[in-house]
């Protein structure tokens, strides 16, 4: 280490477009001047912020004398950097940190300095996520896609500053310590998880968590995709979440006319052939004007896979949910042996979409032709195994059930079970539904029974 402040300074001042040296010591200086700064200087940047270690180094002081409500004046300081290592004398310290401190040109505009340092250090990741491509696309073990989603991944990364090392648990049991504040406050229902719209189901499931991968099977014709899109719209009017639905088996067109179906009360046959009664056009037209202020968004690319759909989603700000119509028809961006192998990633691809996007993802799956083969055809977890890793990697399985598909017979051709089958939250049950297939509509029985 140098001795004297201008030989510290000149061996930092080298010319390196990624670094602001004169920012860095303006900053610490600054907080050396008037340590009431401090505190807006810790909203804006980190240790890892500065470019040259031994700031680097003494603001990661500071910072801990911050959060131990320790005083971080001159000599305390000085103390920690020499018990440190990072100078070899108290002399050595003093020199630098009074050099600095001399330099500062105004506290006032401190933040304008943490700008700088804030935008030098992402041009500096900026240059490690290129140089990484680069050598990974010089390696020539990985394909385009694969590529493209690592490098979109990590600009994301850096945008959300969502790269962080090992959290320690006091810093996790505060942060959850004030989000159970938050759910019993007066503002409850803004930090709660969007609600399903189907009460009896939330109440098993606590609604759509974040990162939650929740996988919703059944035989064809059961209405999983009806299901799916009652869902989205009763999450998207309660939230006013940004909702995202990929069908993949659907066109957006037949997709808004379910949609329409179900909000109108219309016959959905008659959409589909154009015969409707005049009487029905006023209610197309207050479901249309309630839909399209929903913030939904859909996509009705086939084959779309997992990195192509998070490069999508990560357009919308204020994403709430993304629903897949189904699961099957994705595709991997990798070859596998097996279709099964393939939706195994697939499933863990999208169980990581959840977690890094913090929303609750729904998937819808095909059963397998087994559960038709027993006296009870309702699902099994057993249905889902020839299907890859999706019993493994869901939090909450779903499966929905008509005994009237089965049963023409039957009583009461509207009943339908929604099997909670898998809840990594909590308990596993069955919630009764009524489903009006002419609307594609599912509703809770309450509130049939209170319409009745």
């Amino acid at each position: 280490m140098a001795e004297s402040y201008s030989e510290t300074f000149a061996q930092l001042s080298g010319k390196n477009p990624t670094s602001a040296p004169e920012a860095e010591q303006a900053v610490l200086g600054g907080i050396l001047l008037d340590p009431t700064v401090l505190p807006r200087v810790v909203e804006i940047l980190k240790p890892e912020c500065f470019f040259a270690p031994l700031h680097k180094q003494l603001f990661a002081i500071i910072v801990r004398l911050f959060s131990d409500s320790r005083t971080g004046d001159l000599i305390t300081i000085i103390n920690e950097a020499v018990r440190e290592g990072v100078f070899e004398t108290s002399a050595m310290a003093k020199t630098y940190l009074s050099g600095i401190m001399e330099a500062v040109p105004s506290t006032a505009n401190i933040e304008s300095y943490c700008k700088i340092i804030e935008e030098k250090y992402q041009l500096r990741r900026l240059v490690e996520v290129a140089n990484d491509i680069i050598e990974k696309t010089n390696e020539g073990t990985q394909d385009a896609a694969t590529l493209l989603d690592r490098a979109e991944q990590n600009i994301y990364d850096i945008r959300n500053g969502e790269i962080q090392g090992l959290s320690k648990i006091e810093d996790v049991i505060i942060e959850t310590y004030n989000h159970l504040q938050e759910l019993s406050g007066e503002d409850a229902d803004k930090h709660k998880a969007a609600s399903t719209g189907f009460t009896q189901l939330d109440a098993i499931t606590n609604g759509l968590n974040n990162s939650d991968l929740i996988v919703i099977a059944a035989r064809p014709a059961m209405g999983k995709s009806a299901f799916a899109i009652n869902i989205a719209v009763n999450m998207c009017k309660r939230s006013n979440k940004d909702v995202a639905i990929f069908s993949l088996e659907m066109g957006k067109e037949q997709l808004v006319t379910r949609m329409l179906s179900s909000e109108a009360l219309v016959n959905n046959n008659s959409l589909r052939t154009g015969n409707i009664d005049e009487k029905d056009w006023d209610k197309l037209v207050a479901a249309t004007d309630t839909l399209s202020r929903l913030p939904i968004y859909l996509d009705d690319g086939a084959g779309i896979t997992v990195p192509q759909m998070k490069a999508k989603v990560r357009r919308l700000k204020n994403l709430g949910l993304v629903v897949i119509d189904y699961l099957q028809l994705m595709e991997s961006p990798n070859k596998h042996s097996s279709r099964v192998n393939e939706v195994s990633e697939i499933t863990r691809q999208l169980k990581l979409m959840a977690k890094e996007l913090n929303v609750p993802v729904i998937a819808l799956s095909q059963l397998s032709r087994s559960s038709e083969k027993r006296d009870d055809k309702r699902p099994m977890l057993s249905d889902l195994r020839e299907s890859g890793s999706i019993e493994q990697d869901a939090d909450i399985i779903i499966f929905l059930y008509r005994d009237s598909y089965y049963q023409k017979e039957s009583e009461n051709q509207t009943q339908a079970e929604c099997i909670v089958a898998k809840n990594r939250h909590g308990q596993t049950d069955t919630v009764n539904l009524s489903f009006i297939g002419e609307y594609t509509l599912f509703r809770g029985i309450d509130m049939r029974r209170e319409e009745n």
